[in-house]
């Protein structure tokens, strides 16, 4: 149901009071297919296949996704009536673009660690309304979801530590009151402040543009007195650098860039 209201919304932000084209045109039965003028990896098909559905079109898939797909290629068919294809064009191509070239650059990230075993996180750092359709392009691209938002993880970033007095004390209460599910994260911006969270009881604690070498730090003192706690590093993460970060030890490496640094690939429509 998100996903059609979100459907709805964009198709009503772009026809408006209706497609000018169709007052001036005949409706008859068209094919179209979408072209791939570049190399990436398929996102959309969850958000795109309703408009087979709500919109009478008939698709004809020949991708998935999280496939790979290669300049030169069609995506998938489309068959219907003239006006209602062609006012869905632009809503259509956004779909495919913008999940598609989330997971393109992530997946890029996730090749580099792959064979590490770490996971490749997102982060909040979402377009606003668009988080639960980026993170899906996440997934697609071959990376995990970090929290969806504030109601499903405790995370204290620096801004909250400034606020808590004693760390201990609110931890014990923070167990009293958060879902008995729900996990608490601290972020830290140096190894000491990573073994401080850790003697206070967090489920994971996240090493933030931390050095490599500090890194390692944080994970022999995890290993040898907190197995249990999860560690994730974020911060300054490139495709340069994600390599050497995973290869700390750590258990997940965040990144905002996988979603607000993904250029756009190029896909285009052709009517047969």
């Amino acid at each position: 149901m998100l996903k059609e209201k979100f459907i709805e919304s964009m198709v009503s932000e772009d026809v408006g009071r209706g497609d000018l084209f169709s007052r001036l045109s005949q409706s008859k039965q068209i094919r179209a297919y979408i072209l791939a003028k570049s190399e990436g990896v398929f996102a959309g098909r969850e958000y795109l296949e309703i408009f087979d559905g709500k919109y009478g079109l008939k698709i004809e898939w020949h991708t998935e996704d999280g496939t790979p797909f290669k300049k030169g290629d069609i995506l998938f068919y489309l068959e219907g009536n003239s006006q209602t294809l062609l006012s869905l064009e632009r809503a259509i191509l956004n779909i495919a673009l913008h999940a598609s070239s989330i997971a393109t650059l992530t997946s890029l990230y996730a090749a580099k660690i792959k064979k590490t075993g770490v996971k490749l996180l997102d982060t909040r750092k979402t377009r606003p309304m668009l988080r639960d359709f980026e993170k899906y392009a996440v997934r697609c691209g071959g990376g995990v979801n970090h929290r969806m938002g504030l109601d499903d993880c405790l995370m204290l970033k620096d801004t909250h530590l400034k606020t808590i007095d004693n760390l201990d004390i609110f931890m014990q209460e923070a167990r009293q009151k958060i879902p008995f599910t729900s996990k608490i994260e601290i972020e830290s911006e140096n190894a000491e402040a990573a073994k401080a969270a850790m003697k206070a009881g967090a489920d994971i604690v996240m090493c933030d543009n931390m050095s490599p070498e500090e890194i390692k730090e944080v994970v022999g003192y995890r290993n040898s007195c907190y197995p249990h706690v999860l560690l994730e590093a974020s911060g300054n993460v490139t495709l340069d650098t994600i390599e050497e970060i995973a290869l700390t030890g750590v258990d997940a490496i965040s990144s905002g860039s996988i979603i607000h640094q993904a250029n756009w690939i190029d896909l285009s429509m052709k009517v047969e």
